[in-house]
């Protein structure tokens, strides 16, 4: 009985934390995946309106995409002052440096509001997709 609660437990804490990094000052200095980065993934996410959603606030290099948003910043603007890890801290949960922001937690599981059953427990982005858009948005300012 005393493993089951533990393990349930330890279940329950790895389901709303595991994907919890570390923010160290306003940053997340530890890679989110083994694989670095992909420049063009990043881009291809970015601009999806599928997977990473982000036009549908922000506006950017996407001379392709005609409607794109002007709810946020435009992304070139927007991270200009940022670095990496300050960006990955603030992809995985930007609330934690604007408690009021419309931007969602793309790396966060737990308490969260609204969420439908079906998509409960899971990110809206996986580790190696946040680093892509990170190098994306690196990119940028280049």
């Amino acid at each position: 009985m005393r493993y089951g609660l533990a393990s349930a437990l330890l279940v329950f804490l790895n389901l709303s934390f595991a994907n919890a990094q570390t923010i160290v000052g306003d940053s997340i200095f530890e890679s989110l995946s083994a694989t670095p980065g992909d420049v063009s993934r990043g881009r291809a996410i970015v601009a999806s309106r599928q997977t990473g959603l982000c036009l549908l606030c922000h506006s950017g290099p996407f001379p392709e995409e005609r409607f794109q948003g002007n709810l946020a910043p435009e992304l070139s603007i927007s991270v200009a002052r940022l670095t990496a890890p300050q960006l990955r801290a603030r992809i995985v949960d930007a609330s934690q440096f604007n408690p009021n922001t419309i931007m969602p937690a793309y790396y966060k599981t737990g308490h969260l509001h609204r969420v439908a059953p079906k998509f409960a427990r899971q990110t809206i982005l996986n580790g190696q997709e946040i680093e892509d858009v990170v190098a994306f948005l690196v990119s940028l300012n280049q």
